[in-house]
């Protein structure tokens, strides 16, 4: 028996467990699979502030990042790279200062550049842009296995949930007891009879690059539509070109969302379409060949808030779930959160808007 128990070992997940260990409790990680193996592993390991409207999960996500940067944990690869917004037409130009002016009042830096200036290989017919120099990021493997490494937790992989009693959580290989206990489950989060929350699954793929075109993008580099892609709550496939190096010398190409329920097959017209929106963005890129595709899960909520905060209907239930594509971003100060309520502190940001009670 631990003193609290984890449900999931995504980044999420682990970002609880590190800050638990450390307010002095012990900790059980549990998950359906491996470390990693959910959306996390799924991920392109994003950090960012640029995408992100002024409200609530900009607010936490500007104290994430502040965490990410000052995280005693090291070897996740923490690149601080920057993102660049781009704008194809006047008006999305005009939309992205209007953007830009918000952010800057919470305290984000943006600042009104020629995107060629930073990314040569750009299209040269893109009206401009905005450089976000707090946009970050990290392997997102790496980053939760370090944090369940630093967290000294007891890991029980390849052990699934099966139900949730207030102290207990049953599994298929017996039952453990804390008495307090993180849904930090991802898609999976909302899927336990009498705790039923509004997760849905948002299917994504990504496109990888030989490492042929190692320099030729220098940043995270996506088009303004991405920001309305992400606050979009239909169903329907939406893409957008978002293209991005690594430090290995590939390059990650997105981005995709469709509802379309636990689908995991590969589409090739979703496939396809992410290739010519990233040529459209880097023409160079027609001749780089891409060498390998994936796809993941993002956790949804109808608001396009995450869920952190008590269960009202159950004592000693937490839940950290519904960051949809922001999770490795959030993870830090969702998990600093989450430790402070077990623990009776205040948390550094206010919880209310992501309370699990807004949908009950």
């Amino acid at each position: 028996m631990s003193d609290v128990l984890v449900i999931g070992a995504g980044v999420v997940g682990a970002a609880c467990a590190y800050y638990a260990a450390r307010a002095g409790l012990s900790v059980t990680v549990v998950d359906r699979g491996g470390v990693a193996g959910g959306t996390t592993g799924a991920g392109e390991g994003n950090i960012l502030v640029s995408d992100k409207e002024p409200g609530p999960e900009l607010d936490l996500a500007l104290r994430s990042r502040e965490l990410w940067r000052s995280l005693e944990v090291s070897g996740f690869e923490w690149e601080p790279k920057g993102g660049l917004v781009v704008a194809a037409s006047s008006p999305e130009l005009d939309a992205l200062s209007l953007l830009a002016e918000a952010q800057r009042s919470r305290g984000v830096l943006a600042e009104s550049v020629a995107p060629a200036s930073y990314e040569p290989h750009l299209n040269p017919s893109l009206h401009g842009g905005y450089f976000y120099p707090q946009d970050a990021q990290v392997q997102p493997m790496l980053a939760a296995a370090r944090l369940l490494a630093a967290s000294g937790a007891t890991l029980r992989l390849n052990t699934t949930v099966r139900g949730i009693e207030e102290g207990l959580v049953h599994t298929d290989r017996g039952t453990l007891r804390a008495p307090a206990i993180v849904n930090a489950a991802g898609v999976w989060a909302g899927t336990w009879p009498g705790l039923e929350l509004p997760v849905l699954a948002r299917r994504g793929f990504i496109l990888v690059t030989g490492r042929s075109a190692a320099g030729l993008v220098r940043h995270k580099v996506y088009a303004a539509g991405y920001v309305a892609g992400v606050g979009s709550s239909s169903a329907d496939l939406q893409t957008s070109p978002v293209v991005e190096g690594t430090r290995a010398g590939t390059i990650l190409i997105g981005a995709s969302r469709e509802r379309v329920g636990f689908d995991a097959s590969f589409s090739l017209p979703v496939l396809r379409a992410l290739a010519i929106n990233a040529v459209w963005l880097f023409p160079a890129l027609a001749k780089v060949p891409v060498i390998r595709a994936y796809r993941g899960f993002r956790p949804y909520t109808p608001d396009h808030l995450p869920i952190v905060g008590a269960d009202p209907r159950m004592p000693g239930l937490f839940h950290a779930t519904g960051h949809e594509g922001a999770g490795v971003g959030l993870a830090p100060a969702t998990g600093e959160a989450i430790a402070r309520l077990i623990t009776g502190s205040a948390p550094a940001v206010p919880l209310e808007p992501f309370s699990p009670a807004r949908f009950l």
